[in-house]
């Protein structure tokens, strides 16, 4: 009796794996990796076009977001170099000399595809066919907070700047939400400071390239916003330094 129970028992488990198997090789079979944009050009130095790849494997029931997002290079020393990347939406690539090294680096910008609207970036290098991440800047260290009479503040660490703005016209949204009564303020409440929304290569002075990007500033959901702050930046000896920042108001700043 045993005996049969345990032969019972290793079939059931024999089909229970060979059942598990055929379900991951059919998802295996489904899985569809699309091309999203290929380029040709020199990006190792040595004056012959690479070909540059940014592919993606899209969720089925998704389409427009992509659950694995990689760059395939096949450099002109016939190497094949693969980048692995994060999730996202609509990924695109941008060429420009980011480090200074005279030879043109990868950008690439993925939108999470989130209610905060931010983006992941990052920079490669295949300079003499070695693959370096150059990494990209780190956003601006700011602190913020709700002030009594229906105001907002924000200071930015690296610049020591502060900026009051003023959000009467919102005075009864934020009453009915419980931010302010009376225009006091309910309780001490910071803003939320988000991540990059948007980065992308521009040209600094003296013909240099740097990197430009945009911080969200919002109040009581993802939709309140208050202000975006863009900041500038340079590639110096190794690291990213701040080149200026430019508060862009979505309400008016107090003076």
């Amino acid at each position: 009796m045993k005996k049969e129970l345990i032969l019972i028992f290793t079939a059931i488990l024999f089909v229970s794996l060979t059942a598990i198997s055929g379900v991951y090789a059919f998802e295996g079979k489904k899985a569809k990796i699309i091309t999203i944009s290929k380029e040709e050009m020199d990006i190792t130095g040595d004056g012959l076009k690479d070909t540059i790849y940014l592919k993606a494997v899209p969720y089925q029931d998704k389409h427009s977001y992509l659950k694995k997002i990689f760059i395939k290079i096949i450099a002109s020393n016939n190497k094949t170099y693969r980048i692995s990347l994060d999730s996202g939406i609509h990924p695109y690539i941008q060429f420009a000399d980011l480090n200074h090294d005279k030879v043109n680096d990868l950008f690439v910008n993925i939108p999470t595809g989130g209610s905060e609207g931010i983006s992941t970036n990052y920079i490669y290098s295949l300079r003499n066919f070695t693959l370096t991440n150059v990494t990209v800047p780190e956003p601006l260290e700011i602190d913020s907070s709700f002030e009594n009479r229906y105001k907002a503040k924000i200071k930015i660490e690296q610049t020591n700047k502060e900026y009051l703005f003023n959000l009467k016209d919102r005075k009864k949204y934020y009453e009915k939400l419980g931010v302010f009564y009376k225009g006091k303020l309910n309780e001490p409440t910071e803003l939320k400071v988000n991540s990059f929304s948007d980065m992308k290569p521009i040209l600094l002075k003296g013909e240099e390239k740097g990197l430009t990007g945009i911080q969200r500033i919002t109040g009581a959901a993802n939709a309140d916003i208050i202000a975006y702050v863009e900041s500038s930046w340079k590639y110096v000896n190794g690291q990213w330094k701040l080149v200026k920042t430019e508060v862009l108001q979505d309400v008016e700043i107090e003076k």
